[in-house]
């Protein structure tokens, strides 16, 4: 994949859509691109949060560890961002994130991503609008398990 291909790709993901070309550009330069195998992980619960990454092609899980071992949480496809909240936040992965299928994804470190926010306050407001989303799925989720759990007793 050429630089002009992974632009592209951060464009279709919506916390770079307003990010200027020119910026995108900089970002995939100054990007790692990684390649996964199905079945490596890109990271794992409890690791510190020092990059994000974007699936430019193929899949992977979220899952996260229970009593009762991983449990599956979401599946990513390409075109999606996964890791910002532990570099935000700055707290430890609250979750494994492990290739299904080959795959290919570029790693956002920490100091870029943050540099990126900086000078674009409306990724900022994206980032705000994404994590408000996860919470509020999060939040009915968990109200559906509670309601089902306490109809069962």
């Amino acid at each position: 994949m050429m630089l002009q291909d992974e632009v592209q790709s951060l464009r279709q993901v919506t916390l770079f859509s307003r990010v200027a070309p020119s910026k995108l550009k900089l970002l995939a330069f100054a990007s790692d691109r990684l390649t996964y195998r199905a079945g490596e992980e890109l990271f794992h619960q409890g690791d510190a949060g020092d990059a994000a990454y974007v699936i430019l092609s193929g899949r992977a899980d979220i899952l996260t560890d229970s009593p009762n071992g991983e449990i599956k949480v979401a599946e990513l496809a390409y075109n999606t961002i996964v890791g910002e909240i532990a570099i935000l936040c700055d707290i430890t992965r609250t979750a494994t994130v492990r290739a299904s299928a080959p795959m290919e994804a570029l790693r956002i470190r920490k100091d870029v991503f943050l540099k990126l926010i900086a000078d674009y306050p409306d990724m900022a407001i994206e980032i705000m609008r994404v994590l408000a989303d996860r919470l509020n799925r999060t939040t009915t989720e968990l109200t559906e398990a509670r309601s089902q759990i306490k109809s069962v007793h």
